[in-house]
């Protein structure tokens, strides 16, 4: 358990060196050049051939984290700390810092154990929330001064009290399947997600019950239940600066949702429909004004823009083709893309001025495909002496039960 060094894993640093590589398997490239067909009715938006207009990245593959004894389902980065669950429910707490030395007692990195599969985690200041398998979300106590301990947790959602207020009125009553009811307040399926307002004052949910629910964070009341959001399993949600909330779900549709002032709850503002199976994975901009999507066929992501000051209105830019399974995970830092996929390969994506991207690495390395994403810039190291450019680090957890630290430095324009 701990940091292991890493092995000289490719990184492939354009779609030139990519097809190469591909070339050398015929049943990979056959592969490709099938997930590129699949979709030509949406312009990709990175081109076979690309100019070399900047400096190539140097990228590598720092450490892995072994520990897990299963799958690895969610990560989350706060402070110093990355956290990683897992599918028998373990959360772990490493130094995000691959260069820093492991815990005093490597052994005592589990916080959290013994419930079902942690689907998502999310940290506001001193409190972790997970979403789990058994239709729970719980909080924890974050000890930032001893953060190897054992966490205490302080509330499981719905709380008693939210359920209790619930249970004597016809009204709150829902019915979730043939001859069966709860209170709108609980799930009733895996929470597949979660996200938080802009101000961290309310937390998303989303799960294969098909709803999502919003809940304070202060007093972990739900606010809110969308009953029958999709059609079929909500898989992914994010959350704009300016409230706008997008669900993506197996029916293949991402939902665009907005509450208004002076309205109690969110409505259905937009449908977007270009996916051909099951939504993923989300992953919005900084500005909110790129969404992208990926979903479980051809390994392509969908890239939508903002059309318009409203929000609603999303429209098809192009498609990011190159993983040839499905994808699994996306997450953004500054101006590049970060995608995991079934296909056990991590990729970087760079947004360009006006539409184009272009794909500055591919990590390889995984034995399972890769399932969850964390990302951010490294202020603890340079690649060169003058201190030019900007360093990033790339988390990516597997089904293999590893976590993997991947660095990429990217040289100034």
């Amino acid at each position: 358990m701990g940091f292991l060094p890493g092995p000289n894993l490719p990184c492939h640093a354009d779609d030139q060196s990519q097809s190469r590589n591909l070339g050398s398997n015929s049943s990979s490239f056959n592969s490709f050049l099938s997930s590129q067909s699949s979709l030509l009715s949406i312009p990709s938006l990175t081109p076979s051939t690309q100019q070399n207009e900047h400096p190539a990245p140097a990228c590598h593959h720092l450490s892995t984290l072994k520990g897990h004894y299963s799958y690895i389902f969610s990560l989350a980065l706060t402070g110093k700390h990355l956290y990683s669950g897992s599918s028998n429910g373990e959360i772990r707490v490493w130094s995000r810092d691959p260069s820093s030395s492991a815990p005093v007692n490597p052994l005592s990195n589990t916080v959290a154990e013994g419930y079902s599969a942690v689907k998502s985690i999310l940290i506001l200041g001193d409190k972790m929330f997970s979403a789990h398998q058994d239709h729970k979300i719980r909080v924890w106590k974050i000890d930032h001064i001893t953060p190897y301990q054992k966490y205490k947790g302080i509330a499981t959602l719905p709380t008693v009290n939210d359920r209790c207020m619930r249970l004597f009125s016809a009204k709150n009553y829902i019915e979730v399947r043939r001859h069966k009811k709860c209170t709108w307040v609980h799930h009733v399926d895996t929470i597949a997600a979660l996200a938080l307002s802009r101000d961290g004052s309310l937390l998303y949910s989303v799960s294969w019950d098909r709803t999502f629910k919003v809940w304070k964070t202060s007093n972990f009341d739900c606010l809110e239940s969308m009953w029958n959001a999709h059609d079929d399993a909500i898989n992914a949600i994010v959350v704009s600066n300016d409230a706008h909330v997008y669900t993506g779900s197996a029916d293949k549709k991402i939902k665009v949702w907005k509450k208004n002032e002076g309205e109690k709850k969110h409505s259905l503002v937009a449908t977007l429909e270009k996916h051909k199976s099951a939504v993923n994975a989300l992953a919005l901009t900084i500005d909110g004004s790129i969404l992208y999507s990926g979903a479980g066929s051809n390994g392509s992501i969908i890239v939508w823009e903002k059309d318009g000051s409203d929000g609603r209105h999303m429209t098809v830019a192009g498609a990011l083709k190159g993983h040839n399974k499905a994808i699994l995970c996306l997450t953004v830092v500054s101006n590049f893309l970060c995608s995991g996929s079934a296909d056990k390969t991590v990729r970087i994506w760079r947004r360009e001025i006006g539409k184009s991207h272009s794909l500055l690495a591919v990590f390889e390395g995984h034995k399972g495909p890769v399932k969850c994403l964390a990302a951010a810039v490294d202020n603890n190291h340079t690649r060169d002496t003058t201190g030019s450019g900007t360093s990033y680090l790339i988390y990516s957890g597997s089904l293999d039960f590893d976590v993997r630290v991947w660095q990429i430095w990217v040289p100034p324009f």
